[in-house]
């Protein structure tokens, strides 16, 4: 398996990532408005985003409104709504997994038990981060497609929001992560010898191989050189 600081690396930046991802989920500013107004009562920044829609007026006065019709909206965002949450939920999972499959918990189970788990969460992350990054990529090729081919005037038209940055960077961290965390192969980078244990007078003694095999050179050495009675 991986070493413990590296596992410890991995387990930070797919938190960042399922944070970064959450966060981003439930913000409004997906997409932008372009357009600046200085008059008074007068919207200065409209957001959409995928639960609210908000504007921001030129007085300071900062208003939102809820998107809670679910029949009404169009079926591309309601998609992106699905993946979003389901990737927050199995990178969530992810995280769970990642806690049994580190080498400094006591919990996990045996060595190779823990090797298994760790590339469980792993491919957690992984599936966390396409599902994240799936509807970025849409919500971005529309806003993009919209500014381009449409003759909207300047008012009317968007530009990728702050949310956008958030997700893809959250996708990178837990594409990171699950990298990582797949490698660890409980089979791979042990680096220690396997030991089987002897009777001892206070119970079982464990022996590496190396022990085992030196023992068994001493003996052969004193059967062939012990002179006969």
């Amino acid at each position: 398996m991986l070493s413990g600081a590296v596992q410890i690396l991995a387990f930070a930046l797919a938190l960042l990532g399922v944070l970064g991802a959450t966060v981003a989920t439930l913000l409004p500013n997906w997409k932008v408005s372009i357009s600046v107004w200085t008059s008074i009562m007068t919207p200065i920044s409209q957001m959409q985003g995928l639960w609210m829609d908000c504007v921001w007026y030129s007085s300071g006065v900062f208003s939102c409104t809820m998107k809670n019709s679910v029949l009404s909206l169009p079926p591309s965002l309601q998609m992106m709504r699905a993946g979003m949450v389901l990737s927050c939920m199995v990178a969530a999972f992810g995280l769970c997994l990642a806690s049994l499959g580190l080498k400094c918990t006591r919990w996990g189970g045996s060595h190779r038990a823990k090797g298994h788990t760790a590339i469980a969460a792993g491919g957690c992350f992984v599936l966390a981060s396409f599902l994240c990054l799936v509807p970025a990529s849409m919500f971005t090729n529309e806003v993009i497609t919209a500014f381009l081919t449409t003759d909207l005037p300047d008012s009317s038209k968007y530009q990728p929001g702050g949310a956008l940055c958030v997700t893809f960077i959250s996708a990178g961290f837990l594409l990171a992560g699950g990298v990582i965390f797949c490698l660890s192969c409980p089979g791979r980078s042990s680096g220690r010898p396997e030991s089987v244990s002897s009777p001892g007078p206070n119970g079982p003694v464990l022996k590496s191989e190396e022990q085992n095999r030196r023992e068994t050179v001493e003996h052969k050495y004193c059967s062939l050189h012990r002179r006969p009675p």
